[in-house]
């Protein structure tokens, strides 16, 4: 399991207004190109520099194909980072604060401690 793969799926997603909209309407589409595409290249350096060992997991993919923000944060991966990428996927879905306070209320059963989001 790796909660900076996590992250770094959400930060460079959220950043991209065609990627948050290609995940969105094709989620496991997305995870897959994601993670064949852009899981091992370096952010911020020429388009060479690459990794050859990142991967999700089976479970992460699961959650990342299923848009699951609690079983996300269960895996460790940074809230701030869930609730910004999903509020540009599905508040144009809701009212004012709807999706936010849904999202809340979803969270609501975890108790401290929380998982921790280190990476």
């Amino acid at each position: 399991m790796s909660k900076y793969l996590l992250d770094k799926f959400l930060y460079t997603v959220d950043r991209d207004p065609e990627l948050v909209e290609r995940y969105r309407e094709d989620p496991a589409g997305t995870v897959s190109w994601w993670e064949a595409e852009m899981a091992n290249k370096l952010l911020n350096c020429t388009a060479d520099e690459r990794t050859t060992w990142l991967a999700f997991t089976e479970e992460e993919r699961s959650a990342l194909r299923a848009h699951d923000h609690v079983a996300l944060f269960g895996l460790g991966a940074h809230p701030f980072l869930t609730l910004t990428l999903f509020i540009a996927m599905f508040e144009r879905d809701h009212g004012p604060l709807e999706y936010q306070l849904a999202y809340a209320k979803a969270m609501e059963h975890i108790t401290l401690p929380y998982p921790d989001i280190a990476t």
